[in-house]
């Protein structure tokens, strides 16, 4: 849910504030989220279940300034549930409950809860507890001193399969670096990155760059869905819904990536239009991925010659699903029809592709023909050996 009132109630000042509301009951959840729907600059996410325990770190991994947890669903586990967020966070507590008994009023301030709600709750209440949220808040993260480097990932055609090594290189750059990783799905309206990793989020690039002037860590962090490889994602919406992605969005939202992320992975696909300018830019390296075919050369010389050469990005060039005996089109021409040589060449298995597809498990975490060049090309983005370096053996013969 976006909290997009016009209304004159802004409890939180120019700084999103990030809230998860926790009520398994719609019917107790729903007077809260219509007083919280009256804020402007807030995002809330609704969880329609109490977590388990062993699932706080995760549902912390948010880094959300308030969380709502009610309380009458079951009393017990709730105030668990709130002594366990409270002790791994230093977010907001705040409890909701259509009773008030002193002895649970005393039993969650000692769980930790810092505001205790209660039925009818106001906009105005709920206000003025944000407003007490937002003082409590920690500084903002610090900007990092230079940008996080950024990867783009474009088609040259629909069907090139960008988003599949897009998707596999993030994966494999965030396991190999252990550094902070995200991946943009911006092949707007109908990216697949969610699909190929075997992801779900509720919000989308579309929330991001819908809502971009107000855009910052917090706002951002609260969009992502994390995958157990230890990616972050922005996924493309669920449903197909025309995106109006200007310059100006594109650009807020890669600076603030860039500003808390090591490394930015972006699947432009290959209807970019005029956001290219905002993608394509000195200190990006841009994939190019492409097939040997007419067409597919044809479009790589346009992009090549016409756009990406005259940007300053880095480029380079991807021939995917490669099959050297079966060429009907030989190297040379390839690299004449390209005006550069190929750096990257993705063997064709589609058995291994078709599986990954089928299992939704990226082929970075399996070992493949096809991850093996993957790999590579992970840990040449970092400035890495191409392979770990083999430790010697001991022995006589060490």
């Amino acid at each position: 849910m976006m909290s997009t009132s016009a209304k004159d109630t802004d409890a939180i000042g120019s700084k999103t504030i990030s809230i998860a509301l926790i009520s398994p009951e719609e019917m107790r959840r729903k007077p809260l989220t219509d007083a919280l729907a009256e804020l402007r600059g807030s995002i809330t996410r609704e969880f329609a279940s109490y977590p388990e325990l062993d699932d706080v770190p995760r549902l912390l991994e948010a880094d959300y300034d308030v969380i709502i947890v009610e309380l009458d669903s079951n009393p017990e586990y709730a105030l668990d549930l709130v002594e366990s967020i409270c002790a791994n966070s230093s977010a907001t507590v705040m409890v909701y409950s259509g009773r008030v008994y002193p002895d649970m009023l005393v039993r969650c301030m000692r769980a930790g809860a810092r505001e205790f709600l209660t039925s009818p709750v106001t906009s105005g209440a709920i206000a003025e507890a944000m407003i007490r949220a937002a003082v409590r808040r920690p500084a903002a993260r610090p900007t990092k001193k230079t940008n996080g480097k950024l990867f783009v990932f474009v088609g040259a055609k629909g069907g090139s399969g960008a988003t599949t090594i897009a998707s596999n290189f993030a994966v494999a750059l965030a396991q190999e670096s252990k550094e902070t990783t995200l991946l943009i799905d911006l092949n707007l309206p109908l990216g697949d990155v969610a699909l190929e990793l075997g992801v779900h989020s509720d919000y989308s690039t579309a929330t991001a760059l819908h809502n971009f002037q107000r855009l910052d860590f917090n706002f951002l962090n609260s969009l992502l869905i994390k995958h157990s490889s230890g990616l972050s994602v922005l996924a493309a919406p669920d449903q197909y819904s025309e995106v109006e992605a200007s310059i100006e969005s594109v650009e807020k939202l890669l600076s603030v990536a860039r500003q808390n992320f090591d490394y930015v992975v972006v699947d432009a696909g290959s209807r970019f239009g005029a956001t290219g300018k905002a993608l394509f830019e000195n200190g990006s390296t841009v994939y190019l991925v492409t097939q040997v075919g007419i067409s597919d050369l044809r479009n790589s010389n346009r992009l090549i010659s016409e756009l990406l050469k005259a940007s300053g990005a880095e480029i380079e060039i991807v021939l995917n699903r490669f099959t050297p005996r079966s060429l009907v089109i030989d190297e040379q021409s390839i690299t004449k029809a390209l005006t550069m040589p190929a750096q990257w060449k993705i063997p064709n298995d589609y058995a291994a592709a078709r599986s990954a597809q089928n299992t939704a498990t990226p082929l970075a975490l399996k070992d493949s023909p096809i991850s093996r060049v993957i790999l590579q090309m992970a840990r040449a983005a970092r400035g890495a050996p191409s392979s770990p370096e083999k430790k010697k053996r001991f022995g006589i013969f060490g």
